[in-house]
């Protein structure tokens, strides 16, 4: 038997209950993955809800996960029994594809996720395919490693597609789970950042975070104070914003990248494009390589999310603070030790 111990929500919008299931023999390429802290991300609130319309019940939540490997199919040559490793918002991809091949394997046509028709990590354990457990730099700091899973490459990844340069002078909209962790990555990336928040009483943290300069995104006139002098924007947000005004804020040949998932259509007008050869783009998470080349980064430049932690059993007490929007900046929930 491979009983998993879980939470788990019965229906949408229904709180978690302690939940166990089997796990099933491992396959040749899998591994299990003891969970020592798992992150609470809002995907995560998403799914409980059933928002996105995929949510299969009894749902297990959990894709921010960081762990030990208790168990490793017969094919696995790259991971043994006792690494630390993590494990993010996707567990398997077919490794045959031609986007599996170019290594662009986040990008894969058959990718499995880990909380979408199967269950998560806030769990005492989690199955995957051995490519997407990451291996953990020694030096990470496992309580604070899990957010990178998710958040962390999903602001990562844009930094690399758009190839920001350490003299570029960038910007990030929204400094909440996503942008804060944005602000640290691009300061150590050598940038002049720029952060547009709403909340002027931020100001202060926001600066320590790593931003040089704080923008007021609701006074025109801050706006305006630097029209045409940003390499690459990354926007962070849900929501619908004034797209043409931070298209202004952009250089000629800026970029403004979108991470967040802003369900109205986008009012984009063409010659704010086209006068300046801007363009306009967005991404999911990366590869498992690119996301290990951050661990990396994070490792040599000391950068964390700034994290909040509550025990599994609080598990609900946590959805609760996030769905609140008090989470600062990052929930963590420690399942072992």
């Amino acid at each position: 038997m491979n009983k998993v111990n879980a939470y788990a929500a019965a229906e949408a919008g229904a709180k978690l209950e302690p939940f166990t299931y089997e796990l099933g023999p491992i396959g040749s390429e899998e591994v299990d993955i003891k969970v020592h802290y798992c992150g609470i991300c809002h995907s995560d609130l998403s799914m409980v809800n059933n928002e996105w319309g995929m949510t299969n019940y009894p749902f297990v939540p959990g894709h921010e996960i960081v762990g030990e490997v208790i168990a490793v199919g017969q094919e696995v040559k790259s991971i043994a029994v006792g690494d630390l490793v993590g494990l993010g918002w996707n567990s398997a991809s077919c490794m045959h594809c031609s986007n599996c091949m170019q290594g662009s394997h986040h990008l894969c046509d058959n990718l499995e996720s880990t909380i979408v028709g199967r269950h998560g990590g806030f769990a005492d354990k989690v199955r995957a395919h051995w490519s997407w457990a990451i291996l953990l730099p020694s030096e990470l700091d496992l309580q604070k490693a899990g957010p990178l899973f998710c958040g962390g490459i999903t602001v990562f990844n844009p930094i690399v597609l758009a190839g920001v340069q350490p003299t570029d002078k960038v910007g990030v909209i929204g400094i909440g789970g996503l942008g804060h962790m944005a602000l640290k990555f691009l300061n150590k990336w050598g940038c002049e950042v720029v952060a547009f928040s709403s909340n002027p009483d931020k100001k202060d943290e926001i600066l320590k975070m790593g931003a040089t300069r704080v923008i007021n995104s609701r006074d025109p006139d801050d706006l305006k104070s630097i029209q045409g002098s940003l390499n690459f924007i990354l926007n962070t947000t849900n929501v619908t914003l004034d797209w043409d005004s931070y298209l202004g804020v952009l250089a000629p040949k800026g970029r403004l990248h979108n991470v967040g998932a802003v369900l109205e259509p986008m009012a984009i007008p063409a010659f704010s494009l086209i006068m300046g050869e801007k363009s306009v783009a967005g991404s999911p998470l990366g590869s498992p390589a690119l996301t290990a080349t951050m661990l990396d980064f994070c490792a040599r430049h000391d950068i964390y999310p700034i994290v909040e932690e509550f025990s599994l059993k609080e598990v609900n007490k946590a959805l609760k603070h996030l769905e609140e929007g008090r989470a600062r900046y990052r929930i963590v929930l420690k399942v072992s030790d």
